[in-house]
């Protein structure tokens, strides 16, 4: 029996009691990530609040990678499937509709995030395939998500529609991430320009990244898909992270 075999994906619903372990996976994340303040303030609460749209995979007892999604109102005045403001919008809109017992329209993928372990195996496949059946098993047709681009940090000064057209010689996308969305049917939709705020402190973000951040203008911070706007008059440095938005049916 090979590693990969030995893998078990569930729904979270179904093994509850991995939800306070879900965390306890060796990731790659940049630190300044979850300094996002809708994460900061929501995500932690996915699982617990939205099990049936999270899955998880153990190998025996250690738990290798997670994946998250969210339900939420897509067809009320002023919502959309695939926001602008992607990742945080959706997040924001789920636990609003959760709150005031809106029924969900539509499902969007969160993360899937693998162990670095376990990295090359496949497993970001077999979650992503995971979290469709998950979300299809509560009614949705399909499955959303606000993509971040895994190569993208290599190129920040390239804008990311034009990063997103970029492909291989068989015609997939050149980026991995997108290759694995691709390849498992979705289709690339368009990009959502501010699908990801963070913002702080010169002395927050040196602490993030252990750069200077003492010039003004664009810093390209390693692990960032664009430049970070620094002012130092404003003692301030913001990224706004676009995100493309994938359907998968």
């Amino acid at each position: 029996m090979t590693g990969t075999d030995r893998i078990l994906i569930t729904s979270l619903a179904d093994r509850p009691s991995l939800t306070s372990r879900l965390y306890e996976i060796t990731d790659t994340w940049p630190a300044f990530v979850p300094h996002d303040p809708v994460a900061d303030a929501l995500l932690s609460r996915v699982a617990e609040d939205f099990p049936h749209y999270c899955v998880v995979a153990t190998d025996g007892d250690r738990v290798v990678a997670r994946g998250l999604g969210v339900p939420f109102d897509a067809v009320s005045e002023g919502r959309a499937e695939m926001p602008d403001r992607g990742w945080d919008q959706v997040l924001v809109w789920a636990f609003r509709d959760r709150r005031h017992g809106r029924r969900p329209t539509a499902a969007s993928a969160l993360e899937i995030t693998v162990d670095t372990g376990y990295l090359g195996r496949g497993l970001s496949h077999r979650m992503l395939a995971a979290l469709r059946e998950a979300v299809g098993a509560q009614g949705h047709d399909g499955l959303l998500a606000p993509v971040r681009p895994t190569g993208k940090h290599l190129r920040p000064r390239e804008d990311m529609a034009e990063y997103v057209r970029g492909r291989r010689e068989d015609g997939l996308p050149a980026d991995p991430w997108l290759r694995v969305h691709v390849r498992a049917g979705g289709t690339v939709e368009k990009v959502a320009p501010a699908s990801m705020t963070v913002s702080g402190s010169l002395a927050q973000w040196r602490e993030w990244t252990g750069l200077p951040f003492d010039t003004d203008g664009d810093v390209d911070v390693p692990g960032a898909l664009v430049p970070v706007r620094c002012s130092t008059a404003d003692d301030h440095a913001v990224y706004v992270e676009p995100n493309v938005w994938v359907r998968h049916r």
